[in-house]
């Protein structure tokens, strides 16, 4: 990759920000379609979130913003503008500054959840899903879940109360049956989403309890690393059909690059996501 005075920048936000995988797919992306642009990972504090948003768009070549963990809400404090995605689940993960200088936020992570079940042959309308975890990548998921229809979600999460402002904005966007579950037991339910950090470090206990996946159930843990995760070993052990975060990744990628005005690549990508797979699910 070629680096000049003319390269288009952009950031993506996190913290930490190790274990962010985009800038090997968008870079490569950039250097295979001879685009003079550049991904660069930057860790930034919560506290600094919005200071930093708002001072990094002010470089004329600072494009725009991916926005990783814990950022994802945070971030939506700063937006003039933001897609209906975003606005119902208060969380984005794409910030970008417009010609006439505002900015504006939009999510992929849960479209990109939606195409993947796709991919899996995992239809979304009329499922009963259950989504543990409503951190930024799990509200999202339960977002376009409602706007795909499915004819239930339950969300779960180990902090009190925080499920129910969730639930309560979905139920009025998307006229879904969103409710707030009391624990992650997955019995009764025919998807179920991972969405928090357990089974990233070594001895994490699962997510809940497998041996209550009733059969046919479809589980997807949404993790980066580590896959495949103590979780997926342990669906696909009891004959669970469960998969990895990686597609979910994949099949936002288009998105991100439609989004920052990269329509010719976003095409090509989705046309044919052989090679952006390859780089996520390489060791």
């Amino acid at each position: 990759m070629k680096i000049s005075g003319t390269t288009r920048v952009f950031l993506i936000l996190g913290d930490p920000v190790a274990q962010v995988r985009a800038p090997e797919a968008f870079n490569h992306l950039f250097a295979q379609h001879g685009v003079d642009a550049v991904l660069v990972p930057a860790q930034v504090k919560a506290e600094d979130l919005g200071d930093f948003v708002r001072q990094v768009f002010k470089a004329g070549n600072i494009d725009g913003l991916w926005v990783a963990i814990p950022h994802k809400t945070g971030i939506t404090a700063v937006l003039d503008h933001c897609d209906t995605l975003g606005r119902a689940a208060g969380a984005v993960n794409a910030v970008r500054r417009n010609a006439d200088g505002t900015i504006e936020g939009a999510l992929f992570d849960g479209v990109g959840f939606t195409k993947a079940l796709g991919t899996f042959g995992i239809p979304v309308q009329g499922r009963n899903a259950l989504v543990v975890g409503v951190g930024g990548g799990g509200v999202a998921i339960a977002a376009s879940l409602a706007q795909q229809g499915a004819r239930r979600v339950a969300l779960f999460d180990a902090t009190p109360g925080r499920t129910d402002a969730v639930a309560d904005r979905l139920r009025a966007e998307f006229g879904v049956d969103v409710v707030s579950a009391t624990s992650a037991d997955p019995a009764g339910y025919d998807l179920v989403a991972h969405a928090t950090p357990l089974g990233l470090k070594i001895g994490d206990p699962l997510p809940f309890d497998v041996t209550r996946l009733d059969p046919g159930t479809a589980v997807v843990d949404i993790l980066m690393k580590n896959q495949p995760t103590p979780l997926v070993r342990a669906c696909r052990e009891r004959g669970i059909d469960a998969h990895p975060g990686f597609e979910m990744m994949v099949q936002q990628v288009p998105e991100y690059l439609s989004f920052f005005g990269f329509d010719h690549i976003a095409k090509t990508v989705q046309a044919d996501p052989t090679g952006v797979r390859a780089l996520f699910t390489q060791a």
